[in-house]
């Protein structure tokens, strides 16, 4: 104890958070400055306390929007350096691939952020809600971080702490991602119609080329060329998901 600084033992011992403190420096490896801002984002929306006069309660959603767009920066930035000859499909895919809801929920759990989320106990046996939540939590945690240490310190730690620990960059290279299958659970989960509908073929014989394109609500929203239908269909879903933010 002799050698903490002042400020830190009185954030250890005697601080209103000082069990925050603890928690927090266990499962980041450092201190952090403002104890709230990690409280807020692992608060989830369930359990979060309306103390704003327009009823806007202090969950981590707006935190959890902050570190999705840092994180989609910082995983972009490390990809373009780690494969310099790729082109921007497989950068776009590999990002996607790194930042999607699965792969947060699981570096959540390999962080021991899940254990920490407060959110409505009567979800607990919701397997489907707790991934979500952790995923999200995971995001929070970044804006939060950015928030209290600047993007540089967030960049580092991002990089050194969670992509080169937890991560598989060669597993998730070879790693196809069905952004087919996410499109339609999107549509689904958003009452949206969704079809998938050939818009041309040309060539002849065995040397066709498929264009499929996507239509959202009868809009043409992307299209994908192939010379497999499927592929041409999972291009297209892929162009679409990055269209519409998913």
């Amino acid at each position: 104890m002799s050698s903490l600084s002042p400020r830190y033992f009185y954030k250890l011992y005697l601080s209103p958070y000082k069990t925050t403190y603890r928690e927090l420096r266990v499962l980041l490896g450092f201190m952090p400055g403002k104890a709230r801002l990690y409280v807020q984002a692992l608060t989830h929306h369930s359990v979060a306390k309306s103390t704003h006069p327009s009823g806007e309660k202090d969950s981590n959603e707006r935190l959890e929007y902050l570190g999705d767009a840092i994180l989609d920066t910082i995983v972009a930035e490390m990809l373009f350096i780690r494969f310099p000859l790729k082109d921007e499909g497989f950068l776009t895919e590999m990002r996607a691939k790194i930042v999607s809801r699965e792969q947060l929920a699981d570096l959540a759990r390999k962080m021991g952020i899940t254990n920490m989320v407060r959110y409505d106990q009567n979800q607990r046996y919701n397997p489907q809600f707790l991934r979500t939540i952790a995923g999200n939590a995971f995001e929070a945690i970044v804006g939060a971080i950015y928030l209290d240490k600047g993007f540089d310190f967030t960049r580092k730690f991002i990089i050194r702490n969670i992509l080169n620990t937890h991560l598989d960059i060669d597993h998730l290279e070879g790693l196809e991602v069905n952004f087919k299958s996410k499109l339609h659970e999107w549509a689904q989960k958003n009452k949206h119609v969704l079809t998938f509908d050939l818009k041309e073929t040309t060539g002849h014989a065995h040397k066709k080329t498929y264009t499929m394109i996507v239509m959202i609500d009868g809009k043409e929203i992307s299209e994908g060329i192939n010379v497999s239908k499927k592929k041409a269909e999972q291009l297209a879903a892929e162009k679409a998901c990055i269209e519409i933010g998913i």
